[in-house]
């Protein structure tokens, strides 16, 4: 089916008369009525008939009417969501860890948006565990995610982009809670509330206790740090945790980690094999100009 003949048949239909849709039209007479003799050729009925000078549907031109309508309807609104897209406008969809959902996302977000004032621009903000985000990007469900590096082998690109301080937290009244800063050695005497076994939070807190030559006695162990804070605050053991802005509401000290050396980054991941739309590729861009202008 030839959509711009469905063009011309909308047109006659409205028009009701061969020279002036023609001319609405900008082609020649003799091409409209072929093309509407080819239509009514492949769909095997008549569309129009003469009533004096004017043209008028048939009973069946006019059940086709409807259908075509509605049919260049959809193919102008997608051929226009298109034109958007390429114009930098429409949907992001934003994977990432919740610790990054307080400060770094939002702001880099409404960063963004003011950047590009007058583009319709939205998002839309997925918060999960690092190995949840991964399968939702490999799944084509995120644009992109914010988390921690991915493993090697996986057909992901992943950048650093900022940074996280982690902090041992314990117990007000603790012996340890009079300190200023710990060396994670010093914690090792005392049970632990940790990540859960296999997170990626949890790799990163035994590579800091491997590097004192320990390992943590294990008092239990969840995937959310806020729980886990809370859990502290209850008395439940002490933990490394990235620091927030809950825990200057819980009953537990804060100390900065004075060894061993450690760096805990977070990475934009994108797919390797994949396109994403101009709007995304744009946001990528700005985290990614942001990431180095911070770094230098």
């Amino acid at each position: 089916m030839n959509l711009e003949y469905l063009r011309y048949f909308v047109k006659l239909a409205e028009v009701k008369h061969y020279t002036r849709a023609a001319q609405q039209l900008c082609i020649a007479q003799p091409s409209l009525s072929h093309a509407i003799r080819l239509l009514e050729e492949e769909l095997g009925v008549p569309l129009f008939e003469k009533t004096g000078r004017n043209t008028t549907l048939t009973r069946f031109g006019e059940e086709f009417l409807e259908c075509s309508r509605r049919t260049l309807a959809t193919l102008n609104e997608g051929v226009e969501s298109l034109r958007r897209s390429a114009r930098g406008e429409g949907l992001i969809r934003l994977g990432f860890l919740r610790a990054l959902g307080t400060g770094y996302i939002p702001a880099l977000a409404a960063k963004f948006l003011r950047a590009n004032e007058g583009k319709n621009i939205r998002f839309e903000f997925h918060t999960d565990r690092t190995g949840a985000l991964l399968e939702g990007l490999l799944a084509r469900r995120y644009d992109m995610a914010f988390c921690s590096a991915p493993a090697a082998g996986q057909p992901l690109t992943a950048v650093p982009v900022t940074r996280q301080e982690l902090v041992v937290i314990v117990p007000k009244g603790h012996p340890l809670a009079a300190q200023t800063s710990v060396d994670l050695a010093w914690t090792l005497p005392w049970p632990q509330v940790c990540f859960s076994s296999g997170s990626a939070m949890r790799r990163v807190v035994d590579g800091l206790f491997e590097a004192v030559g320990g390992r943590p006695v294990v008092a239990c162990e969840n995937e959310e740090d806020q729980v886990i804070a809370g859990l502290v605050a209850q008395g439940f053991g002490i933990a490394v945790v990235p620091r927030m802005e809950l825990l200057q509401k819980l009953e537990v000290a804060v100390l900065p980690i004075s060894a061993p050396p450690y760096k805990r980054e977070f990475f934009l991941v994108t797919p390797s094999d994949a396109a994403i739309s101009p709007a995304a590729a744009a946001f990528r861009d700005f985290a990614l100009e942001k990431a180095r202008q911070k770094s230098n």
